[in-house]
């Protein structure tokens, strides 16, 4: 190869790059590691895009940084309890924009955060998260690793209406969640299962959070959401369950190791996080940080 001239072919190795760049193999996989270098993993090997690669070049032949422009240090995406209480106990230094998972994915596609929450049902193959996530971030230099298996049913007062599955919501009124949440997405998906006719349910006026939603059945505003288990507990109210949720956190790789996020991570591998997850009940946190997908 000519000086900075890349190969005919589609993907370059690790060699190949290292040689393209005059640079140590063990360099090259350190720009991977901080995502400085456009890459992808395949049957667990680093193969770097010719073509991202030349563009990455290209960029900095001004002498601009070898990198992209740098995400805001927030956490997008769905409002989870657990995680919202972590960022906040773990003084991390990440903040928070909770607007729902679909909103989430479609501002972490912009660049506009270091990380995003969801639980993506996606209704077809019965799969959480990963249809979404590859469809709307192939492009993004991340990954999708699990947080929490999360309860999700009916919550409702316990001197109020009792039902027991979603059939029963039938005259009821009902919070719902905002649209670019997947709360509202899993809810129709399951309505339609259980044949519920949604015009028979009295809808009130959209909520934002998991905290908002059960809120208003605690003050009487509602009958019944479509709830998390934990959230009830901490209203006093009852709970009945409908479905075992993923809820799943897809991190920018460079950002996965800065302190901001690498403080985040310790902090949910200590025995405080656990005593949490157990004392809010409704979660299940033992494969939190499996990776269940790569760009």
């Amino acid at each position: 190869m000519t000086e900075l001239e890349t190969p005919a072919h589609e993907f370059l190795t690790v060699r190949e790059l290292a040689e393209l760049l005059r640079l140590k193999e063990r360099k090259v996989y350190d720009l991977a590691a901080s995502g400085e270098v456009p890459c992808s993993r395949a049957t667990g090997k680093l193969l770097f895009p010719a073509a991202e690669v030349r563009a990455w070049i290209d960029r900095a032949k001004s002498g601009g940084p070898l990198k992209s422009p740098a995400r805001p240090p927030i956490l997008l995406g769905s409002h989870d309890p657990l995680l919202d209480w972590a960022i906040r106990e773990s003084r991390c230094g990440l903040a928070t924009y909770f607007d729902g998972s679909l909103d989430g994915l479609d501002r972490f596609a912009r660049n506009d955060g270091v990380a995003t929450g969801m639980h993506i049902y996606d209704a077809r193959s019965g799969v959480w998260n990963v249809p979404a996530v590859a469809r709307a971030a192939a492009e993004q230099n991340a990954v999708l690793v699990a947080f929490a298996r999360r309860q999700r049913g009916l919550v409702f007062r316990p001197d109020g209406p009792r039902p027991a599955r979603l059939a029963d919501i039938a005259g009821l009124r009902m919070t719902p969640r905002q649209e670019e949440s997947g709360t509202a997405g899993l809810f129709d998906a399951l309505a339609a299962e259980s044949g519920l006719d949604l015009s028979a349910v009295t809808v009130t006026a959209a909520a934002r959070t998991e905290d908002d939603a059960v809120e208003t059945v605690r003050r009487g505003t509602a009958d019944v959401t479509f709830g998390l288990e934990a959230v009830a507990r901490r209203f006093g109210l009852d709970f009945a369950p409908v479905i075992e949720e993923e809820f799943a956190l897809l991190v920018d790789r460079k950002a996965w190791f800065e302190p901001p996020f690498q403080a985040f991570l310790a902090f949910c591998g200590s025995d405080a996080f656990r005593a949490q997850a157990e004392s809010y009940g409704g979660y299940d946190v033992a494969a939190l940080g499996t990776v269940a997908w790569n760009a």
